[in-house]
């Protein structure tokens, strides 16, 4: 009797190389045909990954991208991916190993969204949509299985979230009122870009009444307020998702974004006698902090919820009906993650 050929989708399972759901094998021909959508050299290092410094090169990067399902000439978004969340200032080691929630959200900006199919408005977190899917798998098994942060063998968060499976997603350029994330960190309006952010799962907005720019940033304030708990302070970038609908209605009374940064910094401080651990419940400022102040329980010193007005991140994105918006803490703690952004090198 004839044995049985190994079932090549058991066998990548058996050999850990999965996400927990199947992947498509990387024959030698599927990976050179990657690794020409690159038009770069197969052994080139794009990037040592943490936490293990792997060394992430064009064909490594290459077979995790075939096996998440990509297609060739999404590779080059991939690459930059690779780019940004190695860079120290992502701290992907921290992201990797933290008891939070966090996993690296891809944002994709400039002519690549749509070149490539990349969903930037309605459902833009979602399903349904190849280049977002396949390209946000492909940035977690580099991870995986090139940084060594594999969910059974580094990752130590408590609950995580399924962004640990894919997370990308594009800005919707067209329905923004304002420059665009990767314009507004540098960039040209005509270059394609990736921006890595160390990220929880979106948290719903809603404001459907409101019909006057500073309402809406009140209630979009209110849920700023209570990222990690409604007393915890000093935090990192944050992404504020508005949709089109509420752009357009802030944009259309002459904020900006700086005017809305500074707008939302400002009022979400809170005093000092108001962040004594028990006061109005639950956690309040460490110790470290308290013992800065002669009478804490008295004192009406402002304490940020964010450290700088820069930490508050803005891109428009999702479809053009409905007043939803979404907020997207960052990784703060211990530590701080920073959103890094990278060119995309198109063959």
């Amino acid at each position: 009797m004839t044995t049985p050929a190994p079932d090549p989708f058991e066998t990548l399972f058996e050999r850990g190389v999965t996400d927990g759901l199947p992947v498509v094998p990387p024959t030698r021909e599927r990976v050179e045909a990657m690794v020409a959508g690159s038009g770069r050299e197969a052994d080139e290092l794009i990037a040592l990954v943490p936490p293990n410094f792997g060394r992430a090169t064009v064909e490594k990067i290459a077979i995790n991208a075939v096996m998440a399902g990509c297609r060739p000439d999404y590779l080059p978004v991939v690459i930059a991916g690779v780019e940004a969340m190695s860079e120290d200032a992502f701290d992907l080691h921290g992201v990797s190993a933290t008891t939070n929630f966090h996993s690296p959200l891809f944002i994709v900006n400039g002519p690549a969204r749509a070149a490539l199919d990349i969903n930037c408005g309605r459902g833009a977190f979602g399903p349904g949509w190849r280049a977002n899917a396949t390209i946000g798998r492909a940035l977690r098994l580099i991870v995986a299985n090139v940084g060594g942060a594999s969910a059974r063998t580094m990752s130590m968060s408590t609950m995580a979230h399924p962004g640990r499976y894919t997370y990308c997603m594009g800005e919707n350029e067209e329905e923004s009122p304002w420059e665009s994330l990767a314009v507004e960190h540098g960039f040209g309006a005509d270059e394609s870009t990736v921006a890595a952010f160390a990220a929880e799962a979106p948290h719903g907005v809603y404001d459907h009444q409101s019909r006057r720019a500073k309402d809406v940033l009140i209630t979009i304030s209110h849920s700023l307020a209570v990222i990690s708990n409604h007393r915890s302070t000093h935090h990192g970038d944050t992404l504020v998702v508005l949709s089109p609908e509420h752009a357009k209605m802030i944009a259309g009374e002459g904020w900006g974004k700086a005017e809305m940064r500074q707008f939302l910094w400002e009022r979400l401080r809170t005093r000092v006698r108001d962040l004594i651990p028990g006061v109005d419940g639950g956690e309040g400022l460490p110790a470290r902090v308290l013992a800065k102040f002669p009478h804490p329980e008295s004192d009406d010193t402002l304490i940020p919820k964010f450290r700088e007005p820069g930490n508050l991140k803005f891109l428009v994105a999702g479809g053009t009906a409905g007043r939803f918006s979404a907020v997207i803490p960052g990784w703060t703690f211990p530590k701080m993650s920073r959103l890094v952004i990278k060119a995309v090198h198109m063959p």
